[in-house]
């Protein structure tokens, strides 16, 4: 029988001794030159070609960084942009993920209700109505990152498809964008916080969703690295959430930073980071090997939070 999705994480983090999650975030542009070439003169320029120079990068990608992390983010903004072939390319990707026994976030921010949400959650979590009663996995992600501006209605039925599937989901409560303080950071009548408030609802939500095995819930949150003042107050309102935490490395954020999401177990907190890993190759200490790149990258990123955690005397393991 399959585990829950935060058995198998906090099983991948304690086996690969990482609590790094490294995002996928293919900019067309930024991929390197070799590999599109390669998908032109086989493809010709079209979409198609785009497509597969996206699958072969974040293929190469995997394969660098799997045996320093145990799950992946990926972002699907990258793929959709490029419409059917990018969507193709997102499916083959997480696919690729799995066989590498690597877990995968698909980072989708949805946020919608009733039918809609239901249809959401089947395709991204669950599974989808195909011909003559059949049922099929389509994206087959591991958990989804969710939106909560509508409210409750909004994340139950992503909460339904998650206790069918033994999936995860990480609600936005106070992301690493600067622009995050626009709303949730205003104070409401009773003087909480906006973003406090939200995240009381997902602990409230992901009450019954805490494994057996552990004392985690499904139901984690998002909360920026980019605002380690706000972390102390997070982790007391939302104990049993793992929190997925951005903002780490281009946005500015640093090992210290990161330590104060963690719960004295050194466990609760995957912080990630995208750009300062897959693209690593474009920075002067580096040399122009991007998988090379990658995985001093994200070891480098390893060894730095463990050192904080171990400082702090919050590390996991020996």
């Amino acid at each position: 029988m399959p585990k829950d999705f935060i058995v198998d994480l906090v099983e991948g983090i304690k086996k690969k001794k990482s609590h790094v999650c490294v995002g996928l975030d293919p900019d067309f542009e930024r991929i390197p030159g070799h590999i599109k070439e390669m998908a032109i003169n086989e493809y010709g320029p079209n979409r198609r070609a785009i497509g597969e120079a996206i699958l072969n990068f974040n293929r190469e990608i995997l394969e660098a960084v799997k045996d320093s992390v145990a799950v992946v983010k990926l972002q699907i903004a990258w793929f959709e942009e490029y419409g059917h072939w990018g969507l193709k390319a997102l499916e083959e990707t997480i696919s690729f993920a799995h066989h590498k026994k690597l877990l995968t976030i698909l980072d989708i921010k949805r946020g919608d209700i009733g039918s809609t949400a239901s249809a959401y959650a089947r395709g991204y979590l669950g599974e989808v109505n195909f011909w003559y009663g059949v049922k099929k996995k389509l994206f087959n992600a591991d958990a989804v990152t969710l939106n909560p501006y509508l409210g409750g209605d909004s994340i139950e039925p992503f909460l339904k498809i998650m206790k069918e599937n033994r999936r995860g989901a990480f609600v936005l409560v106070k992301t690493s964008n600067q622009g995050s303080k626009d709303f949730q950071d205003l104070q409401l009548k009773n003087g909480k916080l906006f973003y406090e408030h939200v995240a009381e609802k997902v602990n409230e939500w992901g009450g019954d969703l805490v494994a057996e095995a552990i004392p985690y819930s499904q139901l984690g949150a998002v909360t920026g690295a980019t605002f380690p003042g706000a972390a102390e107050k997070l982790r007391k309102l939302m104990p049993k959430s793992y929190l997925l935490v951005p903002g780490y490395g281009a946005q500015g954020a640093g090992p210290e930073d990161v330590v104060s999401f963690f719960n004295e177990d050194g466990l609760g907190a995957l912080v990630n980071a995208s750009r300062s890993i897959i693209f690593a190759y474009e920075k002067e200490k580096y040399p122009d090997q991007h998988q090379w790149a990658a995985r001093q990258a994200v070891e480098q990123m390893r060894t730095d939070i463990n050192d904080a955690l171990k400082k702090a005397g919050r590390l996991a393991w020996d």
